[in-house]
């Protein structure tokens, strides 16, 4: 009787869960596939850069919860960063006219404008449009999105009629193998790649020392004279971890924040238009040349977002380059609402090489403790060292946000006022039968012990 009662209030506590936590894993089942990019080829200096088209990428009406990815070789070996560096690399969604072929080495300007329509992130920098991406810290930085949450993808309302949905990946990585500098290939010294054009034939401002503009596909850095090794073939490798999308995941939106935004508000016939021009990169001026100053060579930059848009951080994380020592975002009053720190390597294995950033930390806000208004003013900090000159590094601060929170629905709520409750219904009548199957035993075991206690036995343990 004891036994029967414990495993009764055992599904009683199960009942009384909320919905979302009850049922979660059973409703959604956690999906993984393993994915490889097309191959590209390196050298001792060269530098790969493409953008391909029609991706795989997991099909359906789904809820992303994490994306991973790493440079292999033809055998799935993860390669080191000091042998190829993984300067970033992204994800965008797209939608294509059906019946149009896209090839995953199409060029992009080449598309007619009627056929293909970007399908970017919620954020504020128009040249930021990605939903995923990462750079060399990609092997230890979370990208779990936590339940009941997920980033949307192949909602059919949100595809146009008559157009499909696909994903492009950019990899830009470089091969450091014999590089006479190693940190001024990986930030795209101007000078060590022998460049004064960019990519298109455009010069170059004079005061440009380092960036994108001077590693495109196909550029070399200089290596040291005689040194020689194999080009060899490579992929990216990216996982993807998914559930289908139901009335019990949440989906959140993108937004990513560039240190270099020159935000301004101005005003129109229709009233405040935000301008935002994000640069994506920028140099750090070293200590010898500017002075230590009352800074303890650390390069500090700081700016002021206007928020557009309002819901709850569910999670985020900054992307910065060697030399970064951390960023964070900050209400108007100074207060941190989400910090992310660099995780520097110490050895010579793939995910742990020294000298490199090979993670940053994350942050998981408790659901509905941080919350963002719209119109709200938040500061982004952030911080670098002066220790050496660096060129082309990063500021960005990438943020998921709710426009709302669990709901607190009980099995018995649930099941009177959904249509998904078939699993709850089932588990409550089966906790009835059980109800009724310990009421019909006990009243047995009773009977038939009163009856030996009345025939001269002594009842045990009643």
């Amino acid at each position: 009787m004891n036994q029967g009662c414990l495993i009764l209030v055992g599904i009683l506590v199960t009942l009384s869960l909320p919905y979302s936590h009850a049922f979660w894993r059973n409703e959604n089942k956690i999906q993984t596939a393993v994915f490889l990019s097309p191959k590209f080829v390196l050298g001792p200096g060269s530098v790969e850069n493409r953008f391909y088209y029609n991706v795989d990428f997991p099909k359906g009406h789904i809820a992303v919860k994490s994306f991973d990815a790493e440079v292999i070789d033809e055998a799935g070996n993860p390669i080191p960063l000091h042998e190829t560096y993984l300067h970033h690399w992204v994800v965008v969604r797209y939608y294509v006219r059906k019946g149009v072929e896209i090839s995953e080495f199409d060029d992009p300007r080449k598309f007619n404008e009627s056929d293909y329509i970007s399908a970017r992130n919620s954020g504020i920098c128009q040249n930021l449009g990605q939903f995923f991406g990462l750079g060399s810290e990609t092997r230890k930085t979370s990208t779990h999105v936590p339940n009941p949450y997920g980033i949307e993808a192949g909602n059919p309302a949100e595809i146009p009629y008559g157009f499909e949905e696909q994903w492009m990946l950019n990899v830009h990585a470089i091969d450091t193998r014999g590089a006479e500098d190693k940190l001024g290939c990986t930030e795209c010294r101007c000078d060590l790649y022998n460049i004064t054009v960019d990519e298109y034939g455009r010069p170059l401002r004079p005061d440009y020392k380092g960036g994108l503009l001077c590693c495109y596909d196909h550029t070399q850095c200089k290596v040291k004279h005689g040194f020689e090794a194999v080009r060899r073939a490579l992929y990216l490798r990216y996982t993807v971890t998914w559930v289908d999308m139901d009335r019990s995941v949440l989906p959140v939106k993108i937004y990513i924040f560039d240190i270099t935004d020159s935000w301004k508000r101005s005003r129109s016939s229709t009233g405040i238009i935000a301008e935002h021009k994000c640069k994506v990169e920028y140099d750090i001026e070293s200590c010898d040349a500017t002075g230590m100053g009352d800074d303890g060579c650390i390069d500090t930059r700081r700016i002021s977002l206007g928020m557009p848009f309002g819901g709850y951080l569910i999670y985020g994380v900054a992307h910065q380059h060697s030399g970064g020592t951390g960023s964070a975002l900050y209400r108007e009053d100074g207060q941190l609402m989400c910090s992310s720190l660099p995780t520097y390597g110490e050895g010579e294995e793939p995910g742990n090489e020294a000298g490199y950033i090979v993670g940053m930390t994350t942050c998981y806000p408790k659901p509905g403790t941080v919350e963002i208004s719209k119109g709200e003013t938040l500061i982004l900090e952030s911080n670098y060292s002066r220790i050496r000159h660096h060129t082309g590094v990063m500021g960005l601060f990438y943020i998921l946000v709710a426009d709302e929170l669990p709901k607190p629905m009980h099995a018995l709520h649930t099941v009177v006022q959904t249509q998904d409750s078939i699993m709850v219904v089932t588990i409550l009548w089966a906790a009835v039968a059980l109800i009724g199957v310990v009421a019909v035993i006990a009243v047995a075991v009773h009977y038939r012990l009163k009856r030996e206690g009345e025939d001269g036995y002594e009842a045990i343990g009643m």
